[in-house]
């Protein structure tokens, strides 16, 4: 089974219109609720993939309850910790004409310290019965913070594949738990840790950082632009086609479900690489959020460029035992 813990969920009130008209009256849109969160989206993706996942994740108040109806809506497998504050929510306005969403984010939730230590409980029950975890998303507050460190170790502890992809002040305290996979955006890592990325140098010198404290594999991705990977510490640069994007919301975690596909389905680097990598591509070629199917990436894995930086090897086949 996949685990996919989401601390911060996020419930999307969606209005779409033909067409928008700043200060006036706009009305008739199509209206619609759905189920937001870096986690609850990799497991989206995953379900149109075809892998079973189950998602774990806080829900709290009147917005809770409607997020869990959404997420039964999708046929999504969840478990929840139930909270006293409202889980966040956001409204997304999109302007069918001009191909925009505009997005307008609520407050995050309050958890409080014993809420908190109730998941962590739950948490390692299902780390223990779960092949594969992910760790996705923000923290919404302090008393959440030591629970994504708390769940590396603990999967750590029981010798299951573990995947990062969040950030924040606890960034590195995860990073120093050595999660199997981290997954990040060059912006994250520049955010959470006061550093540049801007050149391959930096980046590579992150990339030893991060092989360094045990990490297998790591990926880090800047939107159109080049993604850097290491597998061990053999380094590699993957440079995508050029697209006309639409909405890259969701293509981070279309990115990570791919990873997390590769390692359920033993695919070598290489072609776990170009999994992930197509479908974050597609996914930011179209507003509907980590929909793409594994029949779509094949259309784009041949215009990958994927080249190795650094020592050589003869193939790019160096997956981890």
């Amino acid at each position: 089974m996949i685990l996919t813990v989401t601390l911060n969920p996020l419930l999307e009130h969606r209005f779409t219109y033909q067409n928008i008209y700043p200060g006036t009256v706009n009305r008739n849109p199509v209206e619609e609720f759905k189920a937001g969160g870096k986690g609850i989206n990799v497991s989206r993706q995953l379900k149109h993939l075809d892998i079973p996942s189950l998602a774990y994740l806080f829900l709290g108040g009147d917005t809770g309850r409607i997020y869990k109806n959404a997420l039964e809506k999708e046929l999504i497998k969840f478990t929840i910790q139930r909270i006293n504050s409202e889980t966040r929510s956001a409204v997304l306005i999109k302007d069918e004409s001009n191909k925009i969403i505009t997005s307008y984010f609520g407050c995050d939730p309050l958890v409080s310290i014993e809420e908190a230590e109730e998941f962590k409980l739950k948490l390692e029950k299902m780390i223990q019965n779960c092949e594969i975890v992910v760790f996705s998303g923000s923290s919404p507050c302090m008393e959440t913070n030591s629970i994504i460190p708390f769940g590396i170790k603990t999967a750590n502890k029981y010798d299951k594949v573990s995947f990062c992809d969040t950030y924040g002040s606890f960034l590195k305290e995860c990073i120093e738990f050595s999660p199997t996979v981290l997954h990040n955006n060059i912006d994250e890592i520049e955010k959470s840790f006061s550093i540049s990325l801007q050149n391959e140098e930096e980046k590579i010198r992150f990339l030893d950082y991060l092989y360094s404290k045990g990490i297998k594999q790591a990926y880090l991705t800047n939107g159109k632009k080049e993604t850097y990977a290491s597998n061990f510490d053999f380094y590699f640069k993957v440079i995508n086609p050029k697209i006309t994007a639409a909405d890259p919301t969701g293509s981070g975690d279309s990115f990570t479900a791919g990873i997390v596909y590769g390692w359920y389905k033993d695919l070598t680097f290489e072609e776990t690489l170009k999994t992930a990598a197509s479908l974050g591509v597609i996914n930011a070629e179209r507003f509907e959020t980590c929909s793409v199917t594994l029949e779509e990436t094949n259309q784009v894995k041949e215009k990958l460029k994927i080249s190795s930086i650094g020592k050589k090897i003869r193939s790019l086949d160096a997956s981890p035992i």
